[in-house]
């Protein structure tokens, strides 16, 4: 089997050869899917490196009275996520990624994850830190059941990836081809 390290780096070549940019009806499926959710809250992730840009969501009319966070990442390779609107100052995180300024951190009820890869069964490879695994295991122990949607171009898909204790799968992919 091939190991997560040479996935990610294949993928993420992938990724940045067949990169496009999506429109607002990219998020169409999401916003049937939402509509029948209750939710306040949408946790997005700031797109960096070819990763798909899910900043049309913000323009999005059924979302516009939702309150939207971002991550931060803290020093312990956790994160907590963080209110922000679109015209928000943002702080350059040690990895070059855009952060919202700290405030109260509020539990997300739907995180919208970014991946390198994805298989049929809703594993999902990521860089490497565990970032998103952590805090998804962790509010499922503490009984707050965060739905977590992988954002992904369809090809991304891999057939089957090595997973291991710490990965958590996700609830479902939202690619250019709907939800799954």
């Amino acid at each position: 089997m091939v190991g997560k390290e040479i996935i990610r780096k294949n993928y993420f070549i992938k990724r940045k050869k067949k990169f496009f940019n999506t429109k607002k009806n990219f998020f169409n499926p999401l916003v049937n899917f939402l509509k029948k959710r209750n939710f306040n809250n949408l946790a997005l992730y700031y797109p960096t490196s070819y990763e798909l840009n899910i900043l049309n969501i913000l323009e999005v009319e059924f979302l516009k009275k939702t309150k939207f966070l971002l991550p931060i990442i803290n020093d312990k390779y956790s994160m907590h996520f963080y209110e922000w609107k679109k015209k928000d100052v943002l702080n350059v995180n040690k990895y070059g990624i855009l952060e919202p300024l700290k405030s109260k951190a509020i539990t997300p009820n739907i995180i919208l994850v970014p991946l390198l890869a994805f298989d049929k069964c809703k594993n999902r490879l990521g860089y490497g830190k565990g970032f998103y695994d952590k805090f998804l295991k962790k509010n499922e122990k503490n009984k707050n059941k965060v739905i977590s949607i992988g954002v992904a171009f369809s090809f991304q898909k891999y057939h089957k990836l090595p997973v291991n204790n710490k990965d958590v799968k996700l609830d479902y992919i939202l690619t250019e081809k709907g939800i799954f």
